[in-house]
């Protein structure tokens, strides 16, 4: 059983494919109007021309989907095996389906449940979603429509052979919980510095920089576009700016190292009685590191530390940067105490 490969297959939000794919023993995928898959040179560069043609507002808009979705539908067609095992799981009733491949692919230009491209399945088992780990859950939450399933794929297979329903994962003793927090947390934290890196570019970094310190309750002077002397910003917490401390910041949207020339040219700007700030959206290098913390008035702030920052005060940033970097709060699974 382990020579096949495990699918993964989703389908929309309501009980329509449900019914569609248990009831009829299939899994399907959409994308009607590309029509029978068969009538394509069975190339991905097919697959991308034809999705290109036929959702023409789609992939203008989004370039993206084009590779993505054609890619799905190709390995659909001609990469998805009979004897294959597939995983579907179940938005209504919260079961994950296992089954096997039992057919070649096939068009049903009838519409029902507008799901056309198909292959027939044996279904094998339907387990609820709380006997598998997290980790596995989370593989099987994939944003794609049909994937290849591979880190867990063992916990699905076992599931399969099994001669009853495998016990439910005890939570605390599931070590992947961990493993989905952080991965959650490295999406987010990529998500947020991508950003930032493609749309403050230069000068923009040290307005958003600036609107930050706001929100850390600082009163900041942006300097003007061009030669600012290695100071971007000048903050204070007095509503004059002459009492102190006063913080001179410097930003570098850059994604790469900052090493000790820039910091130090930095930190040649500050007075005794000031503080200097560097803030990146790369990292620092072990010299720039070094010397900073032989400075007690200077900090340096890298990508990470930027994150977390804007994730601590997200609430309270300008409307126009909540809008640049959408993110709504969620609740994430932790792991749990280990058992006294």
């Amino acid at each position: 059983m382990s020579n096949h490969t495990l699918w993964g297959i989703h389908a929309g939000r309501t009980g329509d494919a449900d019914t569609l794919f248990i009831n009829n023993d299939v899994v399907a995928l959409g994308w009607h109007a590309i029509g029978d898959l068969t009538q394509l040179k069975p190339t991905r560069e097919a697959f991308k021309e034809k999705y290109a043609q036929t959702y023409v507002d789609a992939a203008k808009a989004k370039p993206g989907t084009v590779p993505t979705s054609a890619g799905q539908l190709y390995r659909f067609a001609h990469e998805m095996k009979e004897g294959d095992l597939v995983a579907y799981p179940s938005k209504k009733s919260k079961l994950i389906h296992l089954g096997r491949i039992t057919s070649s692919y096939k068009y049903d230009g009838t519409g029902a449940a507008g799901y056309p491209q198909r292959r027939s399945v044996r279904w094998l088992k339907a387990i609820p979603r709380s006997h598998f780990s997290q980790g596995a859950l989370y593989e099987i939450g994939s944003a794609l429509s049909v994937f290849v399933i591979k880190n867990y794929a063992e916990e699905f297979l076992s599931a399969i052979e099994a001669s009853q329903e495998p016990p439910a994962v005890p939570v605390i003793s599931d070590d992947s919980v961990e493993e989905i927090s952080q991965d959650i947390e490295e999406n987010t934290r990529d998500f947020v510095l991508k950003i930032l890196a493609q749309q403050t570019k230069g000068h923009p970094f040290a307005d958003f920089v600036a609107n930050l310190l706001q929100t850390m309750g600082y009163r900041t002077r942006v300097s003007a576009e061009g030669p600012d002397g290695g100071i971007d910003i000048v903050a204070h917490k007095d509503e004059l700016g002459f009492e102190p401390p006063i913080i001179k910041v410097q930003c570098k949207s850059s994604e790469g190292g900052i090493g000790d020339p820039l910091i130090s040219q930095l930190y040649g700007k500050v007075a005794p009685n000031e503080f200097g700030l560097f803030v990146t959206l790369g990292y620092f290098t072990n010299q720039a590191i070094q010397f900073a913390r032989s400075k007690s008035n200077l900090r340096l702030i890298d990508g990470d530390d930027l994150v977390a920052l804007i994730l601590e005060h997200y609430e309270a940033l300008d409307s126009k940067y909540k809008g640049l970097i959408p993110l709504r709060r969620v609740y994430i699974p932790a792991p749990a105490p280990n058992a006294v």
